[in-house]
């Protein structure tokens, strides 16, 4: 358990620090309404992806840019603690993501 826990604080930490860095506020705020709407929703490994489908291609493109600020994230946090990306990913799915979502949001 040790190992989950000392995960989550790496996972925490380095988004904590990095959102501003990571991701453009025009890309959160179309993701944000796009939760909204039910288009795009969280993954268990940690990133966005589409629940429905959509040629909205700056949704496209700000779902992209979340997903690779995230990754970046993602291996480091997995660096810090020797464990694959993946780890990491779902690490930060079950500690941060989760517990912020809203009511209605949709994940897999």
């Amino acid at each position: 358990m040790r190992y989950d826990t000392t995960l989550a604080a790496a996972v925490l930490a380095a988004l904590a620090i990095a959102p501003p860095a990571a991701i453009a506020l025009d890309s959160k705020t179309l993701v944000d309404q796009a939760k909204a709407q039910g288009i795009v929703g969280e993954q268990s490994d940690g990133f966005l992806g589409f629940v429905k489908s959509t040629d909205d291609e700056a949704l496209r493109g700000a779902v992209r840019d979340i997903n690779e600020g995230r990754a970046a994230l993602y291996r480091q946090a997995a660096a810090r603690n020797k464990v694959p990306v993946e780890a990491a990913g779902a690490s930060a799915f079950k500690t941060v993501v989760m517990p912020k979502m809203k009511p209605g949001e949709f994940y897999r």
